[in-house]
């Protein structure tokens, strides 16, 4: 129950930031830290800290665990990617989900840096085809290591993809828009 507490006041911690007045989606990577409410940070922290102690892992705890540590961070370069991905490897292992999977397969991508990082983290995605099929997020996912390894074209077309298949006007919008820029760059 902790780890949901804290799951939840971490996650609400960042709401102000998520999206724009017209409700546009902003990536973790773009948004304002400094409106995320500190208050509900500090006390997701201490909740989660404190059930960490007890070491009875549940994915509620992990998954607050990983919250805890983007919340900590001033920047997406100042994140401890390596302990991001080291608790999506925990969470893979006590409660497998191809979701996890994905979000750590970012992780390793950032871990690595952008040299190889992108390569090790589709190479964990690939193993995701036959659980999520098409799945949008799965495909958003590709594109954005794609991305980060620089191949602007084939970023674009992937998030065009996603965009097709997202079931959220938000999401659609903001994966479209990020088809656009860089469709834009890649000119």
């Amino acid at each position: 129950v902790a780890g949901l507490l804290a799951l939840m006041l971490l996650t609400d911690a960042r709401r102000s930031a998520r999206t724009t007045p017209a409700g546009a989606l902003i990536p973790l990577h773009t948004q304002d830290r400094s409106l995320w409410d500190a208050v509900l940070i500090e006390e997701g922290t201490r909740l989660i800290t404190a059930a960490l102690a007890r070491r009875r892992l549940g994915e509620y705890q992990l998954q607050a665990a990983v919250a805890a540590v983007h919340a900590e961070s001033l920047s997406t370069e100042e994140t401890d990617w390596a302990r991001i991905a080291a608790l999506y490897a925990l969470h893979e292992r006590t409660a497998p989900n191809p979701v996890v999977t994905m979000n750590r397969a970012i992780a390793v991508a950032m871990v690595a840096g952008p040299q190889t990082g992108p390569e090790a983290g589709l190479e964990l995605l690939a193993g995701l085809e036959e659980q999520l099929g098409d799945h949008h997020r799965l495909i958003a996912a590709r594109a954005h290591l794609h991305e980060l390894a620089g191949r602007s074209a084939v970023a674009a077309e992937l998030y065009r993809q996603a965009a097709a298949r997202a079931t959220n006007q938000p999401e659609r919008d903001h994966l479209t828009l990020a088809a656009a820029r860089l469709a834009a760059q890649s000119r």
